[in-house]
This record gives structure tokens, sequence and C-alpha cells, in this order.
């Protein structure tokens, strides 16, 4: 569980929270559900008819790698990659075929069964990386959803308020509450501005850093199989491998 965007959040709502209370406000004005409603279904009625079907539901699957992120499992396949090259130096690619089923990740279990296949180095890294290219295309579009969200959020808070400005025109026969209608109003365009700067925008800026990771991992995977396919020595392999940790 990511602690620092769960803090970060908190820590935000809190100085906000804070801030009016030190001004003397009411809180119970920041509450306000026809507000919340206008620019939460807006904006994603928004992202809806700009989104693809696959990719709007990509993106919300994503959501819960904000907090809990695919776990990065580096280490362990520099060490089964290291492994495997010392294998096949001693008893052939062919040796690995037994082990194919045993492989969890998909990805490395399809790089393994080129390299059983006999492929060359280059048909190998040509296979994966387009591999790569497009699990990383359809996850970067779904990142971009939240970053439109954060676009769309500000501008349906504005119609809030414009909205919310026309109800208070329809009571101008009553001076006493046209004070409190006007700030009710405005809280739309307070919702606008604030999912999209404490949460659309940081989210769609954590899971672009998140693909980056998964990205080079898989760069990481696809390196330490050409190197075994060319041979090369384990204690070197796994020395390359490390710098991508580093």
């Amino acid at each position: 569980m990511d602690r620092l965007t769960l803090f970060g959040l908190l820590f935000a709502l809190a100085g906000i929270l804070a801030a009016q209370i030190i001004e003397g406000s009411n809180l119970s004005i920041l509450f306000q559900g026809t507000a919340f409603l206008i620019v939460f279904c807006g904006t994603l009625g928004a992202v809806m008819v700009q989104s693809s079907a696959k990719v709007f539901m990509n993106a919300v699957r994503m959501v819960r790698w904000v907090i809990v992120a695919p776990k990065l499992a580096g280490r362990d396949s520099i060490a089964q990659l290291t492994e495997w090259s010392a294998l096949t130096r001693k008893e052939g690619i062919l040796a690995l075929e037994a082990r194919i089923p045993g492989i969890d990740d998909q990805f490395m279990k399809k790089g393994v069964q080129l390299l059983v296949d006999g492929h060359s180095a280059d048909k190998i890294r040509e296979v994966l990386e387009i591999d790569i290219r497009s699990w990383e295309q359809l996850r970067w579009q779904a990142a971009r959803v939240w970053e439109a969200a954060a676009g769309y959020s500000p501008t349906i808070g504005i119609i809030g308020a414009v909205l919310g400005l026309m109800h208070v025109m329809q009571n101008l026969s009553e001076p006493g509450k046209l004070g409190g209608g006007i700030a009710v109003s405005f809280v739309a365009t307070i919702y606008g501005v604030a999912f999209a700067n404490l949460l659309f925008l940081p989210v769609a800026n954590k899971l672009k850093a998140i693909i980056l990771e998964q990205t080079q991992m898989r760069d990481m995977i696809v390196d330490g199989l050409i190197a075994i396919v060319n041979g090369e020595n384990p204690r070197y392999i796994e020395l390359k491998l490390q710098s991508y940790l580093d």
C-alpha cells in the first residue's frame, strides 16, 4: 500500500478545511450534494464520451494502482534470468522448456517460449518490443482518461456555479437568502478545481510513473533473454540487469 498517496490526499484536505475554520467559515457550506453530483457526473460523462469502452474500463481498473501498485519483481526476475543463463550454458537452450509451465509472468513466459523455439536474438527482441509497446500504449491511454478528467472538471464546476446563480436569480424577492445562495453556487467551482488538482491530475501522473516502471521491468527481461541467447556469462548478466534497479 502506498501510504504517501493516502497521506498526501489527507494532508491536502486537512489544510483546506483548517484554513476554512481559521477564516471563521462554516464547514457545512463545503458539503453540497448537488454540486458534487454536477461535477462528478458531468466529468465522468465527458470522459466516457471521449474514450472507448475498453480504455475507460481499463482506466477504472487501474485506479487501484495509485494505492496498491503492481509488484515490481525486479530482483526475482534477475535471479531467475541469471539461473537460466547458467543452466543454458551447461545443458543448452532446450533445458528451459521444462521451466515454461512454472513461469507466472506471461510476458516472460512468452519470451522463454520464443527462446526455446530457436528464434534469433533479433526476432525475439522484435516480438517482445511490439508486446511492450502495445501493453504500454493501452495503459498510457487509460492514464490519459484521468488527465482528461482533470481538464473537464473545472469547466463542469463553472457550469454548476452558473446553474446555482440561475437558481439564486429566481429568488431575488428574498434578499436575505441571496448571500448564502451565491456562496453555495460557487461550491461547484471549488469541487471542480479540487477534483482536478487533488485527485484526477495526481492519479494520472501516478499511473504514468507506474507504467514507466512496469515498462522498464519488461525491457530488463528482454535484455536478460537476449543475453541468454547470446550465451553471455551469468555474472555479467546479473550485473547488467542490476543496473535497471539501481
